[in-house]
């Protein structure tokens, strides 16, 4: 039972720091988490896509589909000045952050995807494609 329980074992020794030296400088990034979280959930006839953007204006955000890949991306600049009457600097901050996910969208009816925002929520609603069934004719006997 042990086994299943993640634990960290601390080697505080000399020997085994170089080995782990890697492992622990990158442990706290952020490396391996997606840009923005999504949610996707099958409705039948479609899915809905989710995508948490806040913080973004809805002219921040890009979709583009090429090749079956669906690619949402948004980007956003901010810059904050305060200066005294000299015109001297108090504070100065600048922000950028962009934010870039794809999505394989085979199997979507491409041509009627929609897409809303509001309140940092992007809402897409994929169609799926209906199967396309080959046209019956009837033959006369003569």
């Amino acid at each position: 039972m042990f086994g299943m329980i993640p634990f960290d074992h601390n080697d505080m020794d000399l020997y085994h720091s170089f080995d782990n030296f890697a492992r622990d400088f990158f442990r706290n990034s952020n490396a391996d988490l997606p840009a923005f979280r999504t949610d996707i959930q099958d409705l039948g006839e479609s899915y809905l896509l989710e995508a948490d953007l806040p913080g973004f204006n809805k002219e921040d955000i890009n979709l583009d589909l090429k090749d079956n890949v669906l690619t949402i991306s948004a980007a956003h600049q901010e810059h904050k000045e305060e200066k005294d009457e000299k015109g001297s600097y108090l504070r100065r901050e600048r922000r950028y952050g962009s934010f870039q996910r794809s999505f394989d969208v085979s199997g979507i009816d491409e041509s009627n995807i929609s897409a809303a925002y509001e309140n940092g929520v992007l809402k897409l609603t994929l169609p799926k494609e209906q199967p396309v069934t080959p046209p019956t004719r009837r033959i006369e006997i003569q």
